[in-house]
């Protein structure tokens, strides 16, 4: 650093005046020799290296859906499992925390053990003006109906984070992913970053700085025609995907082709006249260029088509995970959305992760790659088995995480400040006034008790117990449980037996975000009610069990049906979300008299996916935990769910079986886990005990 005598003493005046320093000192005192820079307000190269453990949710081996499996000798069929090896992983949570648990954590060394990761694909959310909202279909056959989804208040935060501050905001989130992204890929790995005009020319700027402007390899422009145009400016009709390498002389590129297609032979020398029998044309095959204009968008009637808003065709990520990376390599998707690149991984035959914020994006995504399971079985093709995993309890711990360096008797009284400050955080949430003449309830909301279950574990029976004694003693009769997480199997038939009033409800994770608590976004919602039967037949050392889905109630609202009264024109109609209903609002074209049509008539229209684990207490969970420098496994005390069987409606097929397939099972009791998503994307799981 050198500075004048002149130059310190101005630098120190604008210092105790509080006012910025001119912009030649940033060169003066940083020795910034670089040319060009992208800057931003609070830019800075810091970025997270926080480790969480990753809960496994769920595993998904093999994709059974025939009537009847299992056999006589062994509890489960292992036939076609993966026992050993990569197992594929899902990952639902915020992508900054992922990325820096699998940079930093011990996951890493998996990850190496692969080889490392050879290529990231992401398609962030570059459209400041987009919409998020689904259509769901809901029920079955000429009965079927469809209704917007809003997106979640997680995800409006995210894009709220992601655009609030305009350009400023979203180059901040995309510049931390992108600099750890870097540091996960492997030294001849890749990373494509899909993007549109909106974005285009700074994601350059940040793609050059943190991977370097020498190892630019391509800006591919994909063209197409479809949609709308206009007279004001040439229709914006391509979209871009810039391409870099960790390092420019490590990097593999497998060169691809395409099919130009012509009327008759061209009979050049050194070209293949090929013939497409479909087609009945010639066709020979080109080596593409960085202009793609071979691959279509997903029209309304493709195949394809999930109605997902920022789902891209398989062609377009076939020709990338073909052109960077092997069979066998592992690939990454950390803005997965509807699963389309790690579907296309499994079928190349590739290793893959992927992660999504929206839990919406994670179930679409299940459906998917259970799909493709069971299309490669078909075809005798060999498929991987895949985990759901999340950090959404460990996410939580940080709230109420007490500095390890402090003195134990500090440490306790931090302890006790960080647990009064989730507990009025919470109830600020739910607009409840706090109580503090009880042993178990923190807050009372008009005439019923709240009790909240702790941050980083599920509400277990033992704590329920404690509520209901409790009731006894005070004559309490109505109670609401708040808990981000509940026992699996958890009974509170005892509170019926009392005539106490029990409702458990789930803490959303958005309850963190300080905005959406004050904007009164956060919404709380009641666990749903599952009731399920073990239907038996045959004696002897071996029984057949089945599972039925005997009832199915969740009680939503997602809009405010006075509000939409109002808005509709005579002869309009609307289908809204209103007290555990999905409703169509219809005003007369004449009268304009408002009526009302129950859209789910049946409790199975609120499902969308349903499984069963016949012997759920057989897996623990067991998570790696860093202490001290050195790795250690340890069981959370949970149980992985494994997804033996299970039924769930696509786009094309809206039926739903309500009984499973038949299992054979030896002598002995069996915990049964039941897991039921609804159209919402939201999951509850039920257990129950099942003697053979």
């Amino acid at each position: 650093m050198k500075l004048t005598d002149n130059e310190k003493r101005d630098a120190i005046k604008y210092l105790e005046a509080g006012k910025p320093l001119p912009e030649k000192y940033r060169f003066l005192l940083f020795d910034d020799d670089r040319e060009i820079e992208l800057l931003w307000n609070g830019k800075t190269n810091e970025v997270t290296n926080v480790v969480l453990p990753f809960q496994v949710i769920e595993q998904i081996d093999e994709p059974r859906s025939d009537n009847k499996f299992g056999n006589q000798d062994t509890l489960f069929d292992t036939s076609g499992r993966q026992i050993t090896g990569w197992t594929n992983k899902l990952i639902w949570g915020d992508n900054k925390l992922i990325l820096s648990s699998l940079k930093n954590g011990p996951m890493r060394k998996e990850i190496e053990a692969q080889g490392g990761l050879k290529l990231i694909y992401i398609d962030p959310p570059f459209d400041v003006g987009a919409d998020f909202s689904m259509d769901i279909k809901i029920g079955d056959g000429e009965e079927e109906e469809s209704f917007t989804k809003k997106p979640s208040v997680i995800e409006e935060i995210a894009y709220r984070d992601t655009w609030g501050k305009g350009a400023d905001s979203f180059i901040a989130m995309i510049y931390e992913r992108l600099k750890l992204m870097h540091d996960l890929l492997s030294e001849d790995g890749s990373i494509y970053v899909h993007c549109d005009y909106r974005v285009s020319g700074f994601m350059r700027l940040v793609l050059d700085e943190v991977f370097g402007k020498d190892n630019f390899r391509n800006e591919i422009i994909w063209g197409y025609r479809t949609g709308g145009i206009s007279k004001e400016f040439f229709a914006r009709k391509h979209d871009i995907a810039f391409f870099y390498a960790k390092s420019a002389d490590k990097v593999k590129f497998n060169t691809q082709y395409y099919k130009s297609y012509q009327q008759k032979k061209y009979n050049f020398k050194g070209v293949e006249d090929l013939w497409d029998e479909e087609k009945k044309q010639w066709y020979h095959n080109s080596i593409c260029r960085d202009v793609w204009e071979d691959v279509y968008p997903i029209g309304t009637e493709n195949s394809e088509r999930l109605d997902y808003p920022t789902q891209k065709p398989v062609a377009l990520l076939e020709r990338i995970i073909n052109a960077s990376s092997n069979e066998g390599d592992l690939v990454a998707d950390f803005f997965c959305g509807s699963g389309t690149t790690l579907a296309v991984a499994e079928k190349l035959g590739r290793k893959w992760i992927g992660s999504d914020l929206g839990k919406f994006g994670i179930h679409t995504s299940r459906k998917r790659l259970i799909g493709v399971q069971r299309e490669m079985k078909k075809e005798s093709r060999n498929f991987r088995a895949f985990e759901i995993l999340n950090v959404g309890r460990y996410e939580r711990e940080i709230f109420v995480r007490t500095n390890s360096d402090l003195r134990e008797e500090e440490k306790q009284k931090m302890q006790e400040k960080k647990e009064k400050e989730f507990i009025k955080l919470i109830l600020t949430a739910y607009k409840a006034e706090p109580v503090v003449s009880y042993e178990t309830f923190v807050g009372k909301k008009r005439d019923r008790l709240v009790a909240i279950g702790p941050v980083n574990f599920p509400v277990s029976s033992q704590f329920v117990s404690s509520i209901l004694e409790e009731c006894v003693i005070n004559k309490v009769t109505k109670v609401d449980i708040l808990g981000f997480d509940y026992e699996m199997g958890l009974d509170t038939s005892k509170a019926h037996e009392y005539g106490i009033d029990v409702q458990l409800k789930v803490i959303p994770r958005e309850v963190f975000d300080k905005k959406a608590v004050e904007k009164g976004q956060v919404k709380f919602y009641d666990v749903a009610f599952i009731e399920v039967e073990a239907i038996k037949k045959g004696h002897g050392k071996t029984v057949e069990v089945s599972i039925k889905l005997n009832d199915f109630s969740v009680f939503y609202n997602q809009d405010d049906s006075g509000e939409i009264v109002e808005a509709l024109r005579p002869g309009g109609s609307r289908v809204v979300v209103k007290d555990g209903h999905v409703i169509k609002m219809s005003k007369d074209k004449v009268t304009e008299e408002v009526t009302e049509e129950i859209l789910t008539k049946k409790w199975s229209d609120w499902i969308d996916y349903w499984a069963v684990d016949y012997n759920f207490a057989s897996r623990k969970e067991i998570i790696k935990v860093m202490e001290n420098g050195e790795e250690k496994e340890v069981w959370t005390g949970d149980y992985i769910f494994d997804n033996e069987w299970q039924s769930f409606r696509t786009k094309k097929d809206r039926n739903l079986e309500l009984v499973s397939a038949v299992r054979e099972l030896p002598k002995g009791t069996y915990k049964v886990a039941v897991k039921v998503v609804d159209i919402f994307g939201n999951d509850t799981t039920k257990v129950i005990e099942v003697k053979v």
